[in-house]
């Protein structure tokens, strides 16, 4: 299985390559594509519609302010979706982390930190899924584990 990391502008990217750098460190083959819920919603629906068919075990959603990329994406997957709010609105993230975590009933997003620590934590977490399944992957988060005082 593999992960998809959606953001919704190149100007995400910085920050959810700590998201791909710890996923390939996994093992886990992830990529990183530009699709916008607002400028882009057809290409988002059929990104997600058709990710399970092409090998995708999960989603990395990554957005700032309004932060509709993860909700959108959960609405058109059964996958397991993560989002990472940015920083981009109001200080912090806020308004970004108040958007993917207030989901509806039944419409779930993991919701992580906001930016890289958000985007490193979703990797581990898509590390542990996929290691329910994966040996070579369970090898490697228990070896993450062991040494994550002093893995930078």
């Amino acid at each position: 299985m593999k992960a998809m990391i959606i953001i919704g502008s190149t100007t995400d990217q910085p920050v959810m390559e700590e998201s791909k750098k710890w996923l390939a460190w996994f093992g886990i083959e992830s990529e990183i594509v530009v699709a916008s819920a607002h400028r882009n919603p057809d290409q988002v629906r059929e990104l997600m519609i058709t990710a399970k068919s092409k090998g995708y075990g999960a989603v990395i959603a990554a957005a700032g302010m309004a932060a509709a990329l993860p909700g959108v994406c959960a609405a058109y997957t059964s996958l397991p979706v993560l989002g990472v709010p940015l920083d981009g609105g109001l200080p912090g993230g806020i308004d970004a982390l108040y958007s993917i975590v207030q989901m509806p009933a039944g419409l779930p997003v993991g919701t992580l930190a906001v930016g890289k620590a958000g985007a490193r934590n979703a990797a581990v977490l898509v590390a542990r899924m996929f290691a329910l399944c994966d040996e070579k992957v369970a090898g490697k988060l228990e070896e993450f584990k062991a040494a994550s005082y002093r893995i930078a």
